[in-house]
């Protein structure tokens, strides 16, 4: 199938669904075609592993059975519309998903219709046209579902930039790119994402481990990864379906993408069978947590991004390695018990190796105006001495990155200035640069565990400043002065009425 027709069939499936009375916004249209396509492709899945049986003398048992596969609802002769086909979607379809039992893969269907569609098509028509416009997409090549995968990317992509759900979707490819080549996951490893969303790591990892392979990938290598590689949490539906569809559709059906709440687990109770070689992640900005669930975490706290934090040092195995999005108040927060406890067992019980400073701008789409929050990326590894004790941080290697390929915008367009190359050829020998320098940890100590990413010599670089590295620095300060007002605030409103006393 040629890329301007799957291009064409794509867009046109996605403008019908547009016009349905129930799909008001881009997410609405967004989860209706991606329900479809995972049906789809999931057919394409289980053709594909019926044939291998076949080709093996084994018996296949369908994961879904023959009556509810997509050929068999949407096919032309049966010509199933209008009111008929909501209704056979409601009545049927959906509850039998919904009740799918007996093996791991069936558990992660369950879970993807569990509470999907949260809203179904009013108009039985148009979501027969979609349907029509979908059936068109063919998986006939390698080239074809790689140019699918892009467009429902791009997809992703645009409900960030326009719905305001970066944060929760999607994280920018560059970015996600650049911590996967940091940390660099090899075959054999198993890599997990604790808040998969869309789970761009994870199929970024997929693609670095295949290309790090070449011409050596034999069958043996595509059944691991495709079933003791990759593992992911996620709390909400719609990611955990967007999530589990970018999987299928970059090669990867993996029955060990859960949707579950993961603050919800006790992290005392993890045992190294537990835990993972890799943890690559981006945890949500800003969220908060009951107190129901904050007592799983030693150093309980409301703020999802330092619970989560916690949560991914109790799951990295011995030896394994975490690259990390984290928002900038976790590095400087003192004030808070559980910030300062965290960060301080961080730096004795594993190794810090490296912190890189992003630029306002690069979550623009997390947000509905405004640059998003200021983030960094953390990158420590859990390392044993000889006799078996935790090594501990000794410095930290910092990176003050000023541009990363694409605007600081909303609509992050693609820009040639980018210091993520040469971050990550730095970070190979930890030179030390105009952008980059070293902290001993003795010196962290003695800031009560502020990590803040302050480049000593701002000077200098500011000298090489592009405008628009420029404006985010500015961006960036303002940011920080409104989370500084913020906890001057906390400090003077007395616990229990959240004003000063009145004398």
């Amino acid at each position: 199938m040629s890329r301007e027709t799957l291009n064409t069939q794509f867009w046109k499936a996605c403008k019908i669904l547009r016009q349905d009375d129930n799909t008001n916004s881009l997410l609405d249209y967004v989860e209706q075609i991606s329900w479809l396509l995972f049906l789809k492709c999931f057919e394409e899945f289980e053709d594909k592993r019926r044939a291998e049986a076949e080709f093996e003398g084994r018996d296949y048992q369908p994961i879904i059975t023959s009556k509810y596969q997509w050929s068999a609802w949407t096919d032309t002769k049966r010509r199933l519309t209008g009111r008929d086909l909501i209704n056979f979607l409601g009545d049927n379809l959906f509850p039998y998903l919904r009740d799918l039992k007996g093996n791991s893969a069936r558990s992660v269907i369950r879970g993807v219709f569990a509470d999907a569609p949260s809203k179904m098509l009013k108009d039985g028509a148009i979501l027969r046209d979609a349907i029509d416009a979908i059936e068109e997409i063919k998986f006939d090549t390698a080239e074809d579902v790689y140019t699918l995968s892009h467009l429902y990317e791009s997809l992703l992509a645009k409900l960030g930039r326009e719905g305001g759900f970066g944060g929760e979707f999607y994280t920018p490819r560059p970015v996600i790119e650049f911590i996967v080549q940091m940390v660099n996951p090899t075959l054999g490893e198993t890599v997990y994402d604790p808040a998969m969303g869309s789970s761009g790591f994870l199929v970024e990892s997929h693609s670095h481990m295949r290309a790090s392979l070449g011409e050596r990938i034999l069958p043996k290598h595509d059944k691991q990864l495709q079933e003791e590689t990759f593992y992911g949490q996620e709390k909400k539906a719609l990611p955990y379906l967007m999530g589990c569809m970018n999987m299928i559709l970059h090669g990867v059906f993996s029955s060990n993408l859960t949707r579950r709440n993961t603050l919800g687990d006790d992290v005392r109770k993890f045992t190294e069978k537990d835990r993972f070689d890799v943890i690559l992640t981006n945890p949500p900005f800003g969220g908060t947590e009951h107190a129901s669930v904050t007592s799983n975490f030693p150093y309980p706290s409301k703020a999802t991004s330092i619970t989560f934090l916690q949560h991914i040092m109790k799951k990295v195995r011995r030896g394994g390695r975490v690259g990390m999005v984290i928002d900038e108040g976790v590095l400087f927060k003192t004030n808070e018990n559980a910030y300062m406890q965290t960060k301080k067992e961080l730096l004795e019980q594993f190794n810090l190796w490296a912190i890189v400073s992003l630029p306002a701008g690069v979550f623009a789409n997390a947000v509905a105006s405004g640059t998003g929050p200021k983030t960094n990326l953390l990158f420590f590894n859990r390392e044993l001495d000889l006799v078996g004790n935790p090594v501990g941080t000794k410095e930290i290697w910092y990176y003050d990155a000023q541009a990363v390929g694409f605007s600081l915008t909303k609509a992050q367009r693609p820009i040639p200035e980018n210091d993520l190359p040469d971050c990550l050829d730095q970070a190979k020998t930890r030179s030390i640069s105009e952008r980059s320098w070293i902290v001993q940890v003795e010196d962290i100590i003695k800031r009560n565990y502020d990590l803040s990413a302050v480049n000593p010599n701002a000077r200098a670089a500011v000298k090489h400043l592009r405008p628009a590295a420029i404006a985010a620095d500015i961006a960036a300060k303002e940011q920080r002065i409104l989370e500084i007002m913020e906890e001057i605030q906390e400090l003077l409103a007395p616990e229990g009425n959240g004003r000063e006393d009145e004398e």
